[in-house]
């Protein structure tokens, strides 16, 4: 695989089960190279596969995908030319024919859902900022930006104002609006249809009169009408969130809770059950321990169907509302993702270490491919499965990661290797399609991912060992991680390197100030000066609760600073990246890194990439940053062309 090769891939994703359980409507996105940008469109494939058919075409692309539940219609969100401006709502006839637009709101339109009797929609939608010009007036000049939230920055949204995101009830027939419930200072979202139509359930944080100073949501339940007033049916005093999912008799509602009872970002979501009358909610006793996806209800409401993220596999499980006993119904190592069931049948995005996501039939403990997207593209390269490695870490904590060789790995050689780090910390390195992994193994590197502390997969505990001591445990991690690919005789340990994204970045930075064992770094979207960052980014909630603010304790960002502070120590030549509007972890982070850098003498480069933000999103600057990649690890690592294997070059052009 070779960077060329992005442009190729197929992003499948958005699996919808039409009520009579016949079709399958999903998204397919691909990259328009002339206009360096990705386009989602529209398909559907029939139950027995046999059928593939292509919905939608254009430059603006369509999204969103939900079947009217009488079977006729297939709603779609999209921002085409049309009546009124922005995402709207539009519909195609089952039966074929030309997509109309539906909706025609002034506002952002966040998400939408039918009615059961496909009468009326569920509408999400937020103020803009600015009003939309006048046909034919000119622009307006832009207006100082006024800010008075405590959370008051969000990538991609920027800076926020107090419009928040409210419930409509949208009339098909008459196209009116009518407003779900009167309370104006708090989010209303993950809204769901009772299937009887009567009620309609949303997650809401309306802790206090700032909700942004916690992260204390709940589940809510309001009659389906105008006006209605909203009953709290959820108590724990953290998360208690989405997706929901409702009972086929109307009288419960799946949610997922939280473990800790304040702000944490290694919070794990387990799967819990509220009444819609009331009464105690109860976490399952079965996902007690363990985190899990979007729920989905059995026909017969007996249990639910969800994906549990398990020790590098992320696979669907059947979980019952009584008993411990989880059944794993995906037994393959892959990941699954995007669930969705409908008239007696469940579809799934799955993928493996060398299959990229398709939409797969789930049939009992059967997987059956549906789509076929990315088929003759996989078909022409020559891709490398990661196989399972366990280590020790310095302190004997037992750390496990992906270790992927070089293609045409020669068995009694010794290969190169990143140490290429996921960021979060909250996710893991799994069994699936990484185009990050194959491109670094075409390239002739091995790969090793690393599931260290923080990381999901292992259970709670895990990942809130690092709580308020970052760089710490998982640098040990990461380490001895490292020992133990070298232990296995397939590493050169002469020519290793390090590097990663977003927190991955970070512990890039807190790496290469630990040792000075790697030849060459790649920090992005990273921070290593805590100090400098209170205020700056978008995770305020997390520097007050998890580390207090710098006047109430100012050791822990001082001590989570090492690598800024002591940067004279850093020998490790590193190139830092990081998109200009990244409100996550933004610019300055990198910067000052690199400024650091540059001052002790150490090599450093800086590539800023415009208009990007926290994930990137044109084409051509993700294609770039591959390249950038290569050329500094090539360069400090010895990696002259001659020396790669010469089936790192095949690629879907042969």
């Amino acid at each position: 695989m070779v960077p060329d090769d992005l442009a190729k891939l197929v992003n499948v994703g958005g699996p919808q089960v039409s009520q009579d359980g016949k079709w399958v409507a999903y998204t397919a996105s691909t990259v328009d190279v002339g206009e360096d940008k990705n386009v989602s469109e529209l398909w559907m494939v029939s139950w027995d596969g046999t059928q593939d058919v292509h919905l939608t075409y254009g430059p603006e692309g369509a999204g969103s995908p939900r079947w009217s539940p009488d079977g006729r219609w297939l709603a779609f969100t999209s921002s085409r030319l049309g009546k009124a401006k922005g995402s709207q709502v539009w519909l195609l006839d089952r039966r074929g024919g030309e997509a109309n637009q539906l909706t025609e709101v002034k506002e952002d339109l966040t998400d939408y859902r039918w009615s059961p009797d496909s009468k009326q929609l569920l509408l999400t939608l937020k103020a803009k900022e600015e009003p939309e010009p006048e046909k034919g007036a000119k622009p307006a000049p832009p207006k100082p930006i006024v800010i008075d939230r405590y959370h008051f920055k969000q990538d991609i949204q920027g800076y926020l104002s107090d419009k928040r995101d409210h419930l409509f009830l949208f009339d098909i027939a008459t196209k009116k609006l009518t407003r779900l419930t009167n309370e104006d200072k708090y989010d209303e979202r993950q809204a769901e249809w009772s299937p009887d139509g009567k009620w309609i359930a949303f997650v809401s944080n309306q802790e206090g009169p700032d909700p942004d100073r916690s992260n204390n949501s709940d589940v809510f339940v309001a009659e389906a009408k105008g006006g209605a007033a909203a009953k709290k049916l959820t108590s724990f005093t953290g998360v208690d969130g989405g997706p929901l999912a409702w009972s086929p008799d109307s009288m419960t509602i799946a949610y997922r809770q939280g473990i800790s009872p304040r702000y944490s970002i290694y919070d794990m979501q387990r799967l819990a059950v509220a009444r819609a009358t009331g009464g105690a909610p109860e976490v399952l006793a079965a996902t007690a321990d363990v985190g899990t996806g979007t729920p989905v209800f059995s026909a017969d409401g007996k249990s639910l169907l969800t994906t549990i993220g398990q020790d590098r596999v992320d696979y669907v499980a059947e979980v019952p509302l009584k008993g411990k006993s989880v059944t794993r119904l995906t037994a393959e190592s892959g990941t699954a993702v995007m669930l969705s069931a409908a008239g007696g049948h469940v579809a799934v995005v799955w993928t493996t270490d060398v299959v990229a996501p398709e939409i797969y039939a789930l049939e009992g403990k059967a997987l059956r491919k549906l789509t076929s997207h990315n088929d003759a593209l996989m078909a022409q390269l020559n891709l490398v499965a990661a196989e399972d490695l366990s280590a020790k870490a310095s302190d004997g904590s037992e750390v496990h990661s992906l270790l992927t060789m070089p293609v045409g790995y020669t068995a009694g050689t010794k290969a190169p290797m990143l140490l290429w780090i996921h960021g979060g910390p909250t996710s893991q390195d799994s069994h699936r399609f990484a185009p990050d992994r194959q491109l670094l193994a075409a390239h002739g590197f091995a790969v090793l991912q690393v599931n260290y502390r923080g990381s999901t997969g292992r259970g709670h505990d895990y990942s809130y060992a690092i709580n308020a001591d970052w760089g710490d445990k998982e640098v040990k991690d990461l380490l001895g991680a490292v020992d133990g690919a070298v232990a296995t005789g397939k590493i050169d340990a002469d020519r290793i390197g390090v590097g990663g994204w977003s927190y991955g970045g970070i512990l890039t930075d807190y790496t290469i100030a630990s040792t000075t064992r790697f030849k060459a770094a790649s920090s992005g979207a990273g921070t290593a000066n805590l100090l400098g960052m209170y205020g700056v980014d978008q995770y305020i909630l997390q520097y007050d609760n998890e580390l207090q603010p710098p006047w109430k304790d100012v050791e822990p960002y001082l001590k989570m600073s090492y690598p800024f502070l002591h940067a004279d120590k850093i020998k490790t030549p590193t190139l830092f990246m990081g998109g200009e509007k990244d409100f996550n972890v933004t610019l300055v982070g990198g910067e000052q890194m690199y400024q650091a850098l540059k001052s002790v003498g150490t090599p450093a480069e800086l590539v800023v990439y415009p208009g990007q933000f926290h994930g990137f999103t044109r084409p051509s600057f993700i294609k770039d940053r591959y390249q950038r990649w290569f050329a500094w690890y090539d360069q400090y690592l010895g990696m002259p062309p001659a020396a790669k294997p010469a089936a790192a070059v095949k690629s879907s052009t042969d």
